[in-house]
């Protein structure tokens, strides 16, 4: 079959690799039909030291089931599933907690001999826990917000659970890219009465408005803290969604929230410390947030997409085929696309 592979910064290419197959009775091979570039798989494009045998690509897909395990019981060859972007068994005490991302028998696509979700067919591990049977055809309108239900959506919603995001608050949301995109969606989702959204690029502005966004603010480090802070009365945002995980955004995402205000953090960190520790100390803001646990999400959100109620699926603003894999990680890299979507 045939599958995305980066083999250092910058170098992705579409190479034949070995079937996707049965290994344990727990396993279910998915058939791709639609899977999409992360802009957390822009991190090792940028950085990622040159590698001989290369690093298999992907963890957000579509899919119909070719094959499932003896011990399989929830799914079915001709399936039509979602994949959140980690599997994990969904009986562990993180599952049972709602927290699939600490699954202790869980793990991550493209690492330790199972497929990336960039390819032809994936091998799931522990597919009864993971997969989430969809009730449509594989060519219904609505799969651009259903694949968004693998990590985006999900994403920008643990964000704004995070932070705290209800009824009449006040929420900033800090990046302008899909997840932030989809912060936007969650926060309006959940009762938000203001959204501010902190990005410079117009494409994605216009398209945070149509979500619900009823700020913009386009400044950056100390201009962009005070145009924050003028918008709510001096006071500071109730629930701020980092989105990025840069320093400069994570120290905006810290200094907009309010006394008692809550900070939740999806951006992938690149730093190993928290800025602004004193001053968010001294007035009680709350921190949280990290990877979100999408399959705990999927059920929750499944029912608005489908009846339309959000359409987080519009963060796509370019679809190719396998072949158009590596021009879509350029096209993101330089802020060409915001979400790339692949169909197969």
């Amino acid at each position: 079959m045939r599958a995305t592979v980066m083999y250092g910064a910058g170098e992705v290419r579409i190479e034949t690799v070995p079937d996707a197959g049965l290994v344990e009775a727990t396993d279910a091979v998915v058939r791709v039909t639609r899977a999409a570039i992360c802009g957390s798989d822009l991190w090792p494009y940028k950085s990622m030291e040159q590698s001989e045998t290369g690093r298999r690509m992907g963890h957000e897909f579509i899919g119909v089931v070719e094959d499932a395990g003896s011990d399989v019981r929830t799914l079915k060859a001709g399936d039509l599933v979602v994949a959140p972007f980690v599997w994990s068994d969904g009986t562990c005490v993180f599952c049972q907690e709602g927290l699939q991302t600490s699954c202790l028998h869980g793990g991550r696509y493209g690492f330790d001999g199972v497929d990336g979700g960039q390819g032809e067919a994936v091998r799931v591990p522990q597919a009864d826990g993971t997969l989430v049977v969809l009730p449509v055809g594989a060519d219904d309108a609505l799969m651009p917000s259903l694949v968004t239900l693998t990590d985006v959506m999900a994403t920008g919603h643990h964000a704004a659970l995070a932070a705290r995001v209800g009824p009449g608050k006040t929420v900033a949301v800090v990046g302008d890219g899909a997840v932030g995109l989809c912060g936007v969606i969650a926060a309006r989702r959940l009762g938000a009465e203001q959204v501010i959204l902190l990005g410079r690029h117009s494409d994605r502005i216009s398209l945070a408005r149509e979500f619900g966004a009823t700020d913009i603010v386009s400044e950056r480090g100390d201009e962009g803290v005070e145009r924050v802070r003028e918008l709510t009365d001096g006071l500071g945002a109730h629930s701020v969604l980092e989105c990025v995980g840069l320093e400069q955004s994570t120290v905006t995402a810290l200094s907009i929230a309010r006394p008692g205000g809550a900070v939740g953090r999806v951006g992938v960190p690149q730093e190993e410390s928290i800025p602004a520790g004193l001053t968010t100390f001294m007035d009680n803001v709350a921190i949280a947030g990290g990877p979100a646990p999408a399959r705990a999400y999927i059920e929750e959100l499944l029912p608005d997409v489908l009846a339309g109620r959000i359409e987080p699926g519009r963060v796509f603003d370019r679809v190719g085929p396998l072949d158009d894999v590596p021009g879509g990680y350029r096209a993101m890299n330089e802020r060409e696309a915001i979400k790339v979507m692949i169909e197969f």
